[in-house]
């Protein structure tokens, strides 16, 4: 596999789109988010994301309201504007035998702390875990593009994620984001192991480019 440096906007523009292909379920009662959480402390690793209400008026902030956990297979939307952060949540955000792997992490994380303390174990930041493979572009979308060939559509991210029901575009846009995340953290693990990649040698600069 070679892999590329970067990736341009005209390139991400022609890719089809990414969609996550697993179930997505909607948590908004505690019994449901310790029922979920069984399940993700079975996994070995699983992808995170987090979405907060934008807002528009200055001096205006929110809470963060979506916590998404994914494994391959299914994704879980804590709304956490219904739910708070839940022992149980916390208790698999600490655990350090779950790998959680995600993207800006340092930013989730600091919001989530708003709702309540924590100190996360065990998580791999993209930005950084992506460098050893001569990647230099650090948005999901572009890393992810990069790898797959895919686009993930940022449509929805300022959306409202506190109202009273998410649409289905937000639930899949949401799973998405975080099940990217183990995906890219995967591939790029299992090429490790096999050595079977190279990274695109870097453009050569002309010597007109340097005479400018």
């Amino acid at each position: 596999m070679v892999i590329k440096r970067s990736i341009n906007k005209e390139d991400l523009k022609e890719m089809p789109k990414a969609v996550f292909p697993g179930r997505i379920f909607v948590i908004q009662t505690e019994a449901e988010a310790e029922k979920a959480i069984k399940y993700l402390t079975s996994q070995k690793v699983v992808g995170i994301d987090s979405e907060t209400r934008p807002s528009f008026t200055k001096g205006q902030s929110h809470k963060v309201a979506l916590l998404q956990i994914s494994s391959e297979e299914c994704c879980f939307l804590f709304r956490l504007n219904h739910t708070g952060l839940t022992a149980p949540i916390i208790g698999l955000l600490e655990n350090p035998s779950v790998i959680k792997v995600g993207l800006s992490l340092r930013d989730d994380f600091m919001m989530l702390r708003k709702r309540a303390p924590l100190k996360q174990q065990s998580c791999i930041e993209l930005q950084e875990y992506v460098n050893a493979f001569g990647i230099q572009d650090k948005s999901l979308q572009k890393i992810y593009a990069i790898l797959f060939g895919e686009k993930i559509s940022k449509s929805q991210r300022l959306s409202n994620w506190e109202t009273d029901v998410l649409t289905d575009a937000q639930k899949v846009y949401a799973a998405t984001d975080a099940w990217s995340c183990l995906k890219i953290y995967n591939l790029l693990e299992g090429l490790k192991v096999t050595g079977n990649y190279v990274v695109e040698s870097p453009e050569p600069i002309s010597a007109e480019r340097i005479e400018k």
